[in-house]
């Protein structure tokens, strides 16, 4: 059967997969659209967890960014995966203790204060748009390649898909549908990375085989040394990015932007208990282990087949374009590969110099999805890929407009402005609070500011500027009060987006090279993606300075945060 035929099939039945789940598990109350109902089985809701936090960036980008810029790249992988750890020990159980539907929800009751809640509900639109907007780039990578239509196209097919199974079934349904999409995410990442790793190194593990020798008796990583250095590109096992102080902030800013996420927060809502929820956390970073561990191994293995696939080092004379294979004719359809002949010799020449590098565009979003193709894995295969694409990029994008929705339906709307509003009154308003979001997001879906990994990134530092902050001095300080809280917020995404602003223009700009040249104006030489973490120090010290000036805590505000951190025995 053909590629294309393999492609509509798998994509069709998953499509049909989540669509019915939407119609069986339609939401009828507030509870079941925001918590799914509380009742959700630990290793389930582990499952959709991994589903809802290993977005397109994970799936889609990460392994790219790691494949072109190996070690400097390895910051996503650092830090989201210390983010999680940070989330389930730190900050999960206790929120689900306290049983609030949404994080502006919580914030509001810890600090006694509607505003609060506002400011939390602010925040946390602005981080969580901007992710949408990361995800829509996937979304149109994935739908315009294996769909075999240009982006915009690609992209409007994905966002109806999305926002059909999402405003139906709210929690309830996205949290069955994403149970599914981890199931076909997984198979769909691990498949095509065994197959790679056995042809390349005779090891069937991708974990070990990036570490192994080729057929001849050269290490893996080493041959991508000789390859891409040959090639005038920079060492891959040693390329850092721009300092030690920007890679180390960037991780940073990564890790508590995690754990400041609110849609990978409210997945632990949806458990019955404090027990399930710490249950539910771990059985979530065993499944991200099998995608995250396998990552670096697809990320080297793809840059090693792109490199010698386009451009041989050893070869007496580089590919003709005339000859170039299928895969590279069907990626340039998308407009996310390009190539000009800048000497008319009708070769093409894939050189780090940029004067005579003739591949002008290699879009780092493609090297997951292609890669399977370039190996010349059977069709069968590539076709699983496209439907895991498709599945990781849905699944963040439905956990995040669903916290969109909630912040504006349950925590502005009945919380703020019109508490006596009915449930199906609210209901309505979540579902097209979730409908705004999707064509906000889809606008800058079809004017991406920047690769699918990097835009997400800075959804992260604004995350960890505003509201990890405001969750741990919750959490684990009894003094923090209302006015301290809501300064820091207020401060730390405040100073966040004007870094973003004054460095790289408006934030839904497009941004340099990941790598780029460092700017002499960056504070500490920290570039604007990163900046969350010095956001996040902004907060914490504007947040108890204010404290030590203004009025203490409530006795039972107090009472409350002693009876969150008391350990529970279900």
């Amino acid at each position: 059967m053909d590629l294309q035929t393999l492609t509509f099939l798998f994509v069709g039945v998953t499509f049909a997969i989540y669509i019915g789940i939407a119609f069986w598990a339609r939401a009828g109350s507030t509870k079941e659209f925001y918590v799914a109902g509380g009742g959700i089985h630990p290793v389930a809701n582990g499952m959709a967890t991994a589903a809802d936090w290993m977005s397109a960036a994970s799936f889609i980008s990460m392994a790219g960014l790691i494949a072109f810029y190996g070690y400097g790249g390895s910051v996503f992988l650092m830090g989201w995966t210390g983010g999680y750890v940070l989330l389930a020990m730190l900050l999960a159980p206790y929120l689900r203790k306290h049983g609030a539907f949404t994080v502006p929800e919580f914030i509001s009751d810890r600090y006694y204060s509607k505003t609060a809640r506002v400011v939390a509900v602010i925040c946390l639109i602005i981080a969580s748009v901007t992710y949408v907007i990361g995800q829509m780039k996937g979304i149109g990578v994935a739908f315009s390649r294996f769909l075999e239509v240009d982006y915009e196209t690609g992209l409007v097919s994905g966002m109806v898909i999305v926002a059909f199974y999402a405003t139906m079934g709210g929690m309830k349904g996205i949290t069955y549908t994403q149970i599914a999409q981890y199931v076909i995410m997984i198979i769909a990442y691990t498949i095509p990375a065994i197959f790679i790793s056995f042809m390349l190194t005779g090891n069937p593990i991708p974990q070990l085989g990036l570490g192994s020798e080729m057929a001849d008796g050269t290490y893996l990583l080493d041959k991508l040394d000789q390859v891409v250095t040959q090639l005038g590109f920079a060492e891959y096992t040693t390329q850092a990015r721009l300092s030690t102080t920007n890679m180390f902030v960037y991780t940073l800013s990564l890790m508590i932007g995690t754990a400041g996420l609110p849609h990978v927060i409210m997945r632990f809502f949806t458990v019955s208990s404090v027990k399930a929820a710490r249950e539910s956390a771990g059985w979530a970073l065993v499944f991200i282990a099998l995608l995250y561990t396998t990552a670096p191994a697809v990320a080297a293995m793809a840059r090693l087949n792109l490199m010698q696939t386009i451009d041989q080092p050893n070869a007496e004379q580089n590919l003709a374009y005339a000859d170039r294979p299928s895969w590279f004719k069907n990626w340039e359809t998308t407009g996310l590969l390009k190539f000009e002949d800048k000497n008319n010799d009708g070769l093409i020449s894939y050189t780090g110099d940029k004067k005579t590098n003739e591949m002008v565009k290699v879009d780092r979003d493609i090297m997951v999805l292609a890669n399977p193709e370039i190996a010349g894995l059977p069709n069968w295969v590539i076709a699983i890929v496209a439907a895991g694409g498709l599945a990781a990029a849905l699944s963040t994008a439905a956990g995040l407009l669903l916290a969109i929705a909630s912040s504006i339906s349950h925590d502005l709307l009945k919380g703020v402005w019109r508490p006596n509003i009915t449930e199906k009154e609210e209901l309505r308003y979540s579902r097209i609070s979730m409908i705004g979001a999707i064509l906000i997001a889809g606008y800058y879906g079809f004017n991406p500011p920047d690769f699918a990994a990097g835009t997400v990134a800075l959804a992260f530092g604004l995350a960890a500027s505003s509201i990890f902050p405001a969750l741990m001095m919750g959490i684990f300080s009894k003094k923090m009060n209302k006015e301290g809280a809501i300064a820091g917020m207020l401060s730390g995404i405040g100073i966040t987006l004007l870094y973003v602003f004054q460095h790289k223009g408006i934030m839904f700009v497009k941004s340099t090279s990941f790598l780029g040249d460092m700017d002499p104006n960056w504070f500490l030489g920290i570039e604007p993606n990163a900046f969350g973490a010095i956001g996040a120090v902004v907060n914490f010290a504007v947040a108890f300075f204010v404290m030590t000036r203004t009025a203490k805590v409530p006795a039972e505000v107090e009472k409350m945060v002693e009876n969150i951190r008391v350990p529970a025995s279900n």
